[in-house]
């Protein structure tokens, strides 16, 4: 199946199939698709995702860039990008900004998940808010990753100088202006430093 679409500005577009996509399905839309950024949700519909702008990039590879040093340095998981997507307990399919997925959970994942969409969810996850996004919505796709299993997520707003951070069973602590962000359960000794994220492109 192929979709072209052309819009006057960013969007998500909800593509219905009059019922939910199973994962078969949902994978051969992506394969059929590859130039689309998309994802599912726990209604089985799919979610086309605007691409970011290139502040929003060039932060969130610094994000990712951090991550998978740190990640590779400790030893304990691995780090992946935008690119990789996950297919969660609630149904849905998402592609985080950027995650940690540690060598147990790693363990779990047949031959086939590890090169495709595995069914795991990441302990770590981080999202960087773009120009498209609403940060209410972006907000609830965090509530999302600790609802399916995240122990710690972190949303970034680069232009509010704001980090959001999630936990399961705590109030989202918000915390603004700092200029690092010490990891902590599954990534405690990571830390993330700001100055770079916030002067994004200046």
């Amino acid at each position: 199946m192929q979709l072209h679409v052309a819009l006057p500005e960013p969007t998500e577009i909800v593509v219905r199939n009059g019922g939910r996509f199973s994962d078969k399905a949902y994978l051969k839309f992506c394969e059929a698709n590859p130039d689309l950024r998309v994802e599912r949700n726990a209604e089985g519909e799919i979610i086309i995702v605007p691409p970011a702008g290139l502040e929003s990039d060039d932060r969130n590879a610094e994000v990712v860039a951090q991550l998978r040093i740190w990640a590779k340095k400790d030893g304990r998981g691995r780090a992946s990008g935008p690119t990789a997507q996950f297919f969660l307990p609630d149904g849905s399919a998402l592609s985080p900004d950027a995650a940690w997925v540690s060598n147990e959970s790693g363990k779990r994942m047949s031959e086939r998940e590890r090169k495709g969409f595995p069914y795991v969810c990441p302990e770590f996850v981080i999202e960087v808010l773009s120009p498209s996004d609403r940060l209410k919505k972006t907000q609830q796709k965090m509530e999302r990753w600790i609802a399916n299993g995240a122990q710690l997520a972190w949303l970034i707003d680069g232009d509010a100088e704001t980090v959001y951070i999630y936990q399961k069973d705590k109030p989202v602590e918000i915390r603004r202006g700092i200029v690092r962000l010490a990891g902590k359960g599954p990534v405690k000794g990571f830390t993330l430093q700001l100055r770079t994220i916030w002067d994004g492109l200046k």
